[in-house]
């Protein structure tokens, strides 16, 4: 026998040939899924958004690298808040001029802008660097019933 294999079985220590796979742009398999945004509360729904998006769910989830699921949210306009904070919720925006601050509330960002509502909450929720930017584009937020990704067969997904 070899020295090394005579110290390894004298330290009770198995010697593995394991190594740690890591996931890659060829190996995200690009599901679809749809998620109904009625009577869900924006914190919770954006929260498992985010997660299927990051593909955290995944066996092969790799913190450097796409490996989440395409979503698909339709009935952005019927989502709901608790308590006071659908009076209480404000956005702000910058115009990066002087005195070009300016508020909205949520019940005003609803009634113009559903979709956006939606799409901060989770892309708030995603980190802030390069693979953040690139995985807010595989979230589609849509008011209403209709989308127009039925060609992708998304599965729906109950939150």
């Amino acid at each position: 026998m070899e020295v090394q294999q005579i110290l390894y079985m004298k330290s009770g220590i198995k010697k593995t040939n394991r190594t740690t796979k890591f996931a890659t742009r060829s190996d995200n398999n690009n599901n679809w899924l749809i998620v109904d945004a009625e009577e869900k509360v924006l914190g919770r729904l954006a929260s498992e958004i985010a997660k299927r998006i990051r593909g955290k769910y995944n066996p092969q989830y790799t913190p450097n690298a796409d490996t989440g699921d395409w979503v698909v949210v339709i009935n952005a306009e019927k989502v709901k808040l608790t308590g006071k904070r659908a009076d209480q919720k404000e956005y702000l925006t910058h115009s990066l001029y002087p005195g070009g601050q300016k508020t909205r509330t949520f019940k005003e960002m609803i009634e113009k802008h559903p979709d956006r509502v939606i799409t901060l909450a989770v892309k708030r929720m995603l980190p802030k660097t390069k693979l953040g930017s690139k995985l807010i584009n595989k979230l589609k937020v849509y008011k209403g019933d209709e989308h127009p990704h039925s060609a992708q067969n998304p599965v729906v997904l109950e939150v």
